[in-house]
Order: C-alpha cells, then sequence, then structure tokens
C-alpha cells in the first residue's frame, strides 16, 4: 500500500507519504496561515525521502474536517489535483477519525474547537462512531464526558499519528475523487456574517 496524505484542517500541517511499508512524516506544528505557502514544499520532501512520485501512490488522502475552512479546501483542492492527474482514488478522513486513531483509550469524545463557547464533536467507542458528528456547547460536551467519554482534542494527542493510523484502517474505503468534499458542521464565519 503506497499513498500520500495531508492534513491542513488546524493550525499544523501533516504531510505523510507511505511506500513499501516505510513511512515518512512531515510535521509542522505552526503554519496556520501559510498552508498554501507550505504544502507543495512538504508533500516533495516527504516523497523525495521514499525516492517517490506521485504515481507511485495507490491513493491520495485528505483531512476534510472540521476544522479551518481555508485549510480545508488547501488540502482538498491539493489531494484533488493529484488523484485527477494520476488517475488514483481519494480517501477522505475526518477531524474527528485522527483523534479517534491517535489514542487507544475506548471512549472518545473527540472535539475540535469551534469558537465562542463551541466544540465540533463526535463520539466513539473502540474506534467506531457512537455520537454522530455535530456542532455542540461546551457545556454539551461536559455532559457527556460525564457519561463516560474521555474528551481528546488537537493538544492532547499526536495528529500526525492518528492521521496515519486513520489512514491505514480505511485504505480499503477510497472514493472517486468527486466524492471528496468538505465536512462543514457548519456556516462559515463570513457566510454566518453575510446574514446581517
Amino acid at each position: 500500500m503506497n499513498f500520500l496524505g495531508v492534513d491542513t484542517s488546524a493550525e499544523y500541517l501533516t504531510v505523510i507519504a507511505v511506500r513499501d511499508g516505510k513511512c515518512e512524516t512531515r510535521f509542522l506544528n505552526d503554519c496556520a496561515r501559510s498552508h498554501s505557502v507550505c504544502l507543495m514544499e512538504e508533500i516533495d520532501r516527504a516523497l523525495s525521502a521514499l525516492k517517490m512520485k506521485p504515481s507511485d501512490c495507490d491513493f491520495f488522502s485528505a483531512v476534510v474536517g472540521p476544522g479551518s475552512f481555508t485549510g480545508i479546501r488547501i488540502g482538498i483542492s491539493t489531494i484533488k489535483g493529484l488523484c485527477l492527474a494520476t488517475g488514483k482514488p481519494a480517501l477522505p478522513v475526518t477531524s474527528f477519525e485522527v483523534l479517534a486513531y491517535a489514542e487507544r483509550e475506548k471512549k472518545l469524545l473527540c472535539t475540535v474547537d469551534a469558537g465562542h463557547g463551541y466544540y465540533y464533536a463526535a463520539g466513539y467507542d473502540d474506534r467506531k462512531l457512537t455520537i454522530p458528528p455535530a456542532y455542540i456547547p461546551c457545556e454539551a460536551a461536559d455532559e457527556i464526558v460525564k457519561s463516560g467519554y474521555q474528551r481528546i482534542d488537537r493538544t492532547t494527542c499526536d495528529p500526525a499519528k492518528g492521521f496515519l493510523e486513520a489512514v491505514t484502517a480505511k485504505a480499503g474505503h477510497t472514493v472517486a475523487v468527486g466524492e471528496l468534499s468538505a465536512l462543514y458542521l457548519r456556516k462559515s464565519s463570513a457566510e454566518e456574517n453575510l446574514k446581517k
């Protein structure tokens, strides 16, 4: 299984290339406003480290959200371009799956800070979805934690490890490039502000 995956959904950037069991991970901790500047260079570095070309990949993967609206679009557009150029399929991975696969705990409430006292959240039990993705107030997340879930977010785990494990686990579930789309649980701030 050979693949290239990118996660541009947060303030960090993850690029993972895998070829014949060897893995190259590129992780930049803080590039929130420069994903579009850094991404192609990091892809090139990851592929070069494994002496790999895009055509060597069996598929390409992108984290589809939720998270940074702009970052998600950058990652998906890049992966769609690679899929179209090579004729290879895509593998969508959610931000929640990245978190769920980063930890070994059984019951996890995976949360992404949505600002203004809200989270994007989804629950997993042994990496199986038990609470569907939703946009919820922090107080609702606290209630779910009281019911036996451990809350996890990007600051309490290794997102690069979670991304690699999620892609590896889901590798048999690729989609046609046209089916790769963002997971948005609410409108962007810009769209919300248009109402006012």
